[in-house]
């Protein structure tokens, strides 16, 4: 009898000191995080590779009610995606695949809301989903690519608002024609895949269902750059997730640091036993579908805020020099792969 009564007073002690455990984690991350002081670099050293005005042009222009809160496979998704092919071409890429710059692909989205929520369906099928990828051909012939990504939907509306998604994810696509127009005007080393994937929302099927085709094998991708609300923060900080995953990387930021008007901060990349509470943002957008195929990535992108997944994410909220910095940064960190990648 005795041995019984002791089992669940051991159980609650486990209990207790896997939560102490937690507690710990979380705060000795968070400390870890806020230990990080980097320099920004003062107006003259900064890295100015970014036409501002035509950054805040596309971001406006992406998170506008012409499209309509950019659902996949709504008519404003399909605009949306007709507006980025139209950029694709005006900066000079090329089409990756062999129907144009527009992939498309079909999938089937369950919800669990859908299980609980009245008027809510539990499976949906997308057969108009779409990905846009554009190249660049580098100066080395083998050199593996530089895949550099952001997705384009968002959420669209619920009938009484639209959801315009300035910073979740139209700040990420207007960084990646920022960066393809710099690559256009510079040729690079590196051949560049530029995507702007679709579904991002639906659970990262525009990532998956590219990774998978095999039309860039990842063996010939070089690293991922991914880009995922990069324009709002009141603390002039940007997160940088994937050192943790491909410890090189911590360098090439630091020597970008030196050259950058915001904060990188590196974290939220670490997985629950070492991070606690901390969220580990790898699977979380579109950088997941090529960490599980084994290639590296960098994530850039700000943690939620208020306006996160509602219908106030608009472009009269971005800061145009925080975000112009942020987007300088990430060109600038394009620039140092090139050149360091071997």
């Amino acid at each position: 009898m005795k041995a019984r009564t002791r089992r669940p007073v051991i159980a609650l002690g486990l209990i207790a000191l896997l939560f102490t455990g937690f507690e710990v984690a979380t705060r000795l991350e968070r400390g870890a995080i806020a230990a990080q002081s980097p320099i920004v670099a003062s107006d003259s050293a900064i890295a100015h590779r970014v036409d501002r005005a035509q950054l805040m042009d596309d971001v406006r222009t992406l998170s506008s009610n012409q499209f309509d809160g950019r659902r996949t496979a709504s008519p404003g998704g399909v605009k949306a995606r007709a507006w980025i092919a139209a950029a694709f071409l005006s900066i000079g890429l090329q089409p990756a695949g062999t129907s144009g710059f527009t992939e498309p692909f079909a999938f089937t989205h369950h919800s669990i809301r859908g299980l609980v929520t009245s008027g809510r369906q539990y499976t949906t099928e997308y057969k108009d989903a779409a990905n846009l990828l554009g190249t660049l051909r580098g100066s080395i012939a083998d050199a593996p690519y530089i895949v550099v990504s952001a997705h384009y939907d968002h959420l669209g509306n619920d009938g009484v608002h639209v959801f315009p998604g300035a910073d979740d994810n139209a700040s990420g696509v207007a960084t990646l024609l920022a960066a393809a127009r710099w690559f256009a005007a510079h040729p690079p080393r590196h051949s560049f895949l530029f995507a702007a994937f679709d579904a991002e929302e639906e659970g990262l099927k525009g990532s998956q269902t590219f990774v998978a085709s095999g039309l860039l094998p990842a063996a010939r991708m070089a690293i991922d750059v991914n880009m995922d609300m990069v324009s709002r923060n009141p603390h002039n900080e940007i997160f940088a997730a994937g050192t943790y995953q491909t410890p090189w990387l911590k360098p090439v930021l630091q020597e970008v640091q030196r050259r950058s008007g915001v904060k990188i901060l590196l974290g939220h990349d670490r997985p629950i036993h070492k991070a606690g509470g901390v969220e580990d943002w790898t699977d979380l957008s579109d950088q997941g579908a090529f960490h599980d195929a084994h290639v590296p990535f960098l994530y850039f992108g700000v943690e939620d805020h208020a306006d996160y997944h509602q219908p106030t994410d608009t472009a009269d909220k971005i800061d145009p020099r925080f975000f112009g910095d942020v987007a300088d940064m990430i060109v600038e960190t394009l620039v140092t792969l090139d050149q360091q990648i071997h």
